[in-house]
């Protein structure tokens, strides 16, 4: 433990852009449950989305400590799984677990369970992994690993199933709108799968990131008049993408979205807008063109494990997003700078 009296250093929301680092409470560890020492924690676009509004309605409630990708060791395991989870085993720790009981995991949407159980803390000296959690979503790191490296599990997962749901196969032309940080994991993975990437962002930055991981093409819609003909005009014959990936989640985007793909395309409104946001389409082009909308929400733990294995294999590295690395101490006045969008992508937090 780094104090003498139980205490470690955390950053705590506790509301609309109040972030403090303070000193609390080591949490106590139950019998099923897991303490972290974590070693890095990544920025994310939720957590941003979160600190801007001060609250998640499913996931924190503030004041809380806060942040959700993390990797770590063991510091302490509970009297029931201390034999499986020995202190100093390098882990990687989801967000949430679900109960495998309900409707909807009998479903096999166990992203929607009714009974998810979500996790915050990561920005802290040591974190706590409830058993729930521990039960289904806590893995041992490779050796050839490093811990930034497995902290991207938890945004990975959610990508690598909204690609499946979305059904995109080799060959194809998608369109990913939204160039930030789980934009450019999209952009990764499809390109490295064979999938023809158009990038539409607004930032020179963007254009860049999403060329160096991969992008045929990149268009910055704050520079073209007429950014969905210039995008079509990119696709077979101009009828527009086989499928269009939303990584903003703004009304204008999701309606953008719409128009860029082909009949019989698949549109997924990954990017969540703020809640009470109406958005309208013209139906025809849902009836005749037979488009196909939906969004993908979270993850599961098949897609846990599957988010490892491919980092693992060496098809995604931290070193494509991450850019750099603070102290705890500086986390508050990140949030503040990437609220004036400079572009920043992840940042890892070293506690």
């Amino acid at each position: 433990m780094t104090e003498r009296d139980g205490h470690m250093m955390a950053a705590v929301l506790h509301g609309r852009e109040d972030l403090k680092i303070q000193k609390v409470a080591i949490p106590a560890v139950g019998p099923e449950d897991l303490l972290i020492r974590v070693k890095v924690a990544l920025t994310c676009g939720t957590d941003f989305k979160v600190w801007k509004q001060g609250y998640h309605a499913r996931m924190i409630v503030t004041p809380a400590i806060f942040g959700h990708e993390l990797a770590g060791v063991v510091e302490e395991a509970g009297a029931a799984v201390k034999d499986r989870f020995p202190r100093g085993m390098r882990v990687v720790a989801a967000n949430s677990a679900p109960c495998n009981q309900c409707f909807f995991c009998l479903k096999d949407r166990a992203n929607l369970c009714e009974n998810l159980v979500f996790n915050n803390g990561a920005y802290a000296e040591y974190a706590l992994i409830p058993s729930r959690i521990l039960r289904e979503n806590v893995i041992e790191i490779p050796p050839h690993l490093s811990f930034v490296d497995a902290a991207l599990v938890e945004p990975l997962a959610c990508v690598l199933r909204a690609i499946e749901e979305t059904g995109i196969r080799s060959g194809d032309t998608t369109v990913v709108v939204g160039c930030g940080p789980i934009g450019l994991k999209f952009i990764r993975i499809l390109t490295a799968r064979g999938v023809r990437v158009i990038a539409v962002g607004k930032r020179a930055s963007q254009m860049k990131a999403a060329e160096r991981v991969g992008a045929t093409a990149t268009f910055d819609v704050s520079k073209i008049e007429d950014p969905v003909r210039a995008i079509r005009g990119l696709t077979y014959r101009k009828l527009g993408a086989d499928s269009v990936i939303e990584a903003v989640g703004s009304p204008t985007t999701w309606q953008c979205a719409i128009q860029l793909v082909r009949c019989g395309g698949t549109v997924n409104l990954f990017g969540g807008c703020p809640r009470g946001t109406k958005v309208e389409f013209e139906s025809s082009a849902l009836h005749y063109s037979e488009i196909t909308i939906k969004s993908s929400f979270h993850h599961t733990p098949r897609f846990i494990r599957k988010a490892l294995e491919t980092i693992a294999s060496g098809e995604v590295r931290a070193s494509d997003f991450v850019t750099g690395e603070i102290r705890l101490a500086e986390l508050p006045r990140l949030f503040q700078h990437m609220k004036n969008r400079n572009g920043q992508l992840k940042v890892a937090v070293m506690p």
